[in-house]
Order: C-alpha cells, then structure tokens, then sequence
C-alpha cells in the first residue's frame, strides 16, 4: 500500500498521522488487505448466505403474563416521587 493511499485512508479516519506511522500503518494495512485477499482464494460458491455462524431461529423466550410489583413497594425505592411518579433532577433547561 502506498502512503498516498493510506494517507486516504487516514483522512476518512480522520486521523492525522506522523511519517513514522503513516509507515507503521502502511506496513499493518498491507498485512490486512494480503488476508483478505487470501480469504477470496477459498471457494464458497457451496456456502448458503448467512447472518449468524449458528443455525439459531428465534432464542427468545415465550411472553408470559405475570403479576407486577405492587406500585407502593416500588415507588418506596424512589429518593423522590410525585404521587406514583419518579422525581428526576432535570437535565434540559
């Protein structure tokens, strides 16, 4: 990889880079792109598209209905409250 090209690269990083590691990266960006290029070798012409490397479905689990807390016993956690609601500092002025 030439420094003009990694140069580019580090613009649309916006990284600003000294000689010696615009060099440094050159060097690890060569090494990265040459095992991409080493992973385009392998055939996959066989290997159905995939979005996860386990054939998982759905891994929730079912919704089931239950009873909540009673509000007093939650609302008794609140440092600050408005009848049954959270008091909150605001952080909008």
């Amino acid at each position: 990889m030439d420094q003009e090209q990694v140069e580019y690269v580090a613009t649309l990083a916006r990284l600003r880079l000294s000689p010696e590691e615009r060099e440094a990266f050159g060097g690890q960006l060569t090494k990265i792109f040459s095992y991409i290029e080493k992973l385009n070798e392998l055939d996959t012409s066989n290997v159905e598209p995939t979005s996860h490397v386990l054939p998982l479905s759905n891994v929730f689990r079912k919704d089931t209905v239950k009873l909540s807390l009673p509000q007093e016993k939650v609302m008794g956690n609140a440092p600050d409250r408005d009848e049954s609601f959270f008091k909150v500092p605001n952080i909008i002025e």
